[in-house]
């Protein structure tokens, strides 16, 4: 491991930099050595003070520094230096935007360092650029860097280079992390705070960033790990409000996760931005139907029981849950029904066990030359899925006892045969699904109804 990687800001800090030697050989000016040395090594409140009176040109001098300089331990500490003045005081960041500063490329410096420098100079670069950002007056949005001067020559860095640049970055530290410990939660908190802005998400779902999010969530135990997880999900309710990233989410593992996430978790604020992102996605596309499915009316209900203290994540629950009942009303549909099975993804939605949806739909069964029952009965063909496969059995057992012809239609359609097979099947509820259809075959409607479901 790199030594550097091993440093702390004490550590760095505490380092006596040579300044005369970099004045002599023309790497700093003489103003440049003056701030310093009244700078260097004093107490917080004394820089605080320095900083207030003259904070621009100390600015100037670290930037100069990071262009010019190369020397790793320097780097590292003036990084250390301008890390330390942010911490103390976020506002400070401001400062990188003067007025007076019109003409400074102040994000190159540390845009360079990312992919440059050992570990604790890529962190700190990122830290501080992501601040710096933020702090940005928005006039300047996908401008210049700060404010280019109309008269200057130079090639300046843009935000929308910045931003880019960033994204790269992070997208890269979450595919192979340059820290074992550090690299991925150091890549979401700054990516939490960057989320809010549009070339950010642009960027990031156009370098198929989305995905890497979802590994990370999972049910957390630590301090650091629910830490971890809170900021993914911090990511996850910005991009619900990025239409381009929805395909993505509406298709991965995204969903599943977050509800095995919001079941388990007893941190507030991990339920809270969790509930607000279901809020989000509840009437976009599929999602509605995907929740409804996952369970989560009962999830939502068990939650409400709860002692929250946090107002926001009440009416978020209270709205998600009749958010829910429209969805299942909608769900018990024809149409509903028709694409799951036409899409192969059987489960236990509401509608299957419904006798209502039953009772209502049994005659559009009979559409296409009853499409729907040849395809459930391919699907018991072919599927390797057993809760697809018990599904299957259960719906042709319910066509069976709900349609006026229902036994004689199956029976013509070749699927005793296929139902016997799966009386054998490895599991229970394929099984018990199977032999409750061969009854209803067997026996007419009269008696079938008796039939325990």
């Amino acid at each position: 491991m790199d030594h550097a990687e091993l440093n702390t800001e004490q550590v760095v800090l505490k380092r006596d930099i040579p300044w005369e030697t970099y004045m002599t050989t023309k790497l700093i000016s003489g103003t440049g050595l003056q701030l310093l040395r009244r700078y260097d090594n004093r107490a917080e409140s004394y820089r605080a003070q320095l900083l207030d009176d003259d904070g621009p040109a100390y600015v100037r001098v670290f930037v100069s520094i990071l262009r010019d300089i190369f020397k790793e331990e320097t780097v590292e500490y003036v990084l250390a230096l301008i890390d330390e003045m942010l911490t103390a005081n976020p506002k400070r960041a401001r400062l990188f935007h003067d007025k007076s500063l019109a003409n400074e490329d102040t994000y190159e410096p540390f845009l360079r360092l990312l992919w440059k420098g050992n570990w604790f100079i890529q962190e700190k670069s990122c830290k501080i650029l992501a601040l710096i950002v933020s702090a940005r007056p928005k006039t300047q949005d996908g401008v210049v860097a700060n404010g280019e001067a109309s008269n200057s020559k130079k090639k300046f860095t843009t935000i929308d280079d910045v931003l880019k640049g960033l994204v790269e970055w992070l997208c890269t530290q979450l595919r192979k992390p340059s820290h074992p410990s550090r690299g991925i939660p150091t890549a979401i908190n700054c990516l939490a705070s960057l989320l809010k802005e549009p070339v950010v998400r642009s960027s990031f779902v156009q370098a198929d960033g989305v995905k890497l999010l979802i590994p990370l969530i999972s049910p957390a135990s630590t301090q650091q790990s629910i830490q971890l997880l809170y900021e993914t999900c911090l990511c996850l309710w910005l991009l619900s409000y990025y239409e381009p990233a929805l395909e993505y989410l509406a298709t991965s593992r995204t969903l599943p996760r977050l509800v095995d996430v919001v079941k388990s978790s007893t941190k507030e604020k991990v339920v809270r931005v969790i509930i607000l992102t279901f809020r989000n996605l509840l009437s976009k596309g599929t999602f509605g139907a995907q929740m409804v499915d996952l369970g989560l009316p009962q999830i939502v209900q068990s939650l409400k029981a709860q002692a929250w203290s946090d107002e926001d994540l009440l009416e978020a629950l209270n709205q998600l849950e009749d958010g829910l009942k429209d969805n299942i009303k909608k769900l018990s549909s024809f149409d509903k029904y028709k694409q799951e099975v036409l899409l192969g993804h059987l489960d236990w939605s509401p509608m299957h066990k419904d006798p209502l949806f039953w009772r209502d739909n049994i005659t559009c069964f009979e559409e296409n030359d009853f499409q729907i029952l040849r395809v459930l009965i391919t699907i018991m063909d072919s599927s390797n899925d057993s809760r697809a496969l018990a599904v299957a059995c259960f719906d042709l057992s319910q066509f069976i006892q709900h349609h006026p012809a229902g036994r004689v239609i199956v029976t013509d359609l070749k699927a005793k045969e296929r139902v016997m097979k799966l009386m054998n099947h490895e599991s229970a509820e394929v099984t018990k699904n199977a032999l409750l259809c061969i009854q209803r075959l067997f026996l007419g409607a009269k008696y079938a109804s008796f039939l325990q479901v």
